[in-house]
């Protein structure tokens, strides 16, 4: 059994709150670069070139690229070898979400009650996703969601009978409708199967891939190029103002379904697609 003190907890969250807020990955920062030498509308072209020089600006001045900081979602890899000690791991993560938007001067964008309203005034409490996995190793993700994109998501419980091509126009629509919205370009995340709530899950978690990489089934790495063409012919653009760069990705996680269920969500990302992770 491996020990690890909540204050470590704490200290980390804090400082990956900061830091995903502040440098954006050079995954989406090669991405956006890649599209932008691509890109065939001058308007368009311009505006990736200035979310680009924000994002640089925001590294070199250690400020938010985006107004919106986001929800502090975590992801936590919990080895089953691992115990917490001088606290409690929920405690721990909200204590350094808490900081972190204290220290980091990033907006504060959570209420206490989602029909009352009240701003909780630290963005806590967090959103939190546990896994426990094998061995003695802790591993946390942070990535702050912007409500722009959050607020574009959608879950469907789809029939079986619908199948990939029912998956296709469900995915493509809901882009199509939430034009600039989102703040694209953007990054699609795409949960197929389990269940309503584990395909919701499985979008979002799908979203902290390395932008551009290939889903390791070719089933779906096909589904998901061909996904990424269908919505960059939507003519979206960035912001919404016209172009072929709508999306820098689409990216799918699959999970084992009832025979009954087909359920398929989309969670929207925004160009500032943030997230970091450390290893305790």
């Amino acid at each position: 059994m491996r020990n690890i003190e909540a204050s470590l907890i704490t200290e980390t969250v804090k400082r990956l709150c900061m830091e995903a807020n502040y440098h954006l990955g050079e995954d989406v920062l090669g991405a956006l670069k890649k599209f932008e030498a691509d890109e065939e509308s001058p308007l368009a072209k311009d505006i990736l070139q200035q979310i680009i020089k924000n994002a640089e600006i925001a590294h070199t001045e250690e400020v938010a690229m985006c107004q919106d900081t986001g929800f502090g979602v975590t992801f936590v890899e919990m080895g089953q070898d691992v115990c917490i000690t001088g606290g409690n791991l929920n405690d721990a993560i909200n204590d350094g979400i808490r900081q972190g938007y204290s220290d980091g001067y990033l907006r504060k964008s959570i209420v206490e009650d989602p029909l009352r309203r009240k701003n909780t005034g630290d963005n806590t409490p967090g959103i939190i996703h546990l896994e426990i996995v094998p061995g003695d190793k802790f591993k946390i993700t942070v990535a702050p969601k912007g409500g722009g994109s959050e607020n574009m998501s959608e879950v469907r419980m789809m029939k079986p009978a619908d199948g990939v091509e029912g998956l296709k126009e469900f995915v493509v629509e809901r882009v199509r409708k939430s034009g600039g919205n989102p703040c694209p370009p953007i990054i699609v995340g795409v949960g197929v199967g389990g269940t309503f709530e584990k395909c919701a899950y499985l979008a979002k978690k799908a979203l902290l891939r390395e932008v551009g990489s290939k889903h390791p089934d070719p089933y779906y790495a096909d589904l998901e190029a061909e996904l990424l063409e269908k919505v960059n012919n939507l003519g979206i653009g960035p912001q919404g103002l016209g172009g072929r760069t709508t999306a820098l990705g689409v990216q799918i996680e699959a999970h084992p379904c009832h025979i009954a269920s087909f359920p398929v969500s989309v969670n929207l990302n925004c160009h500032a697609a943030r997230h970091k992770e450390a290893v305790l």
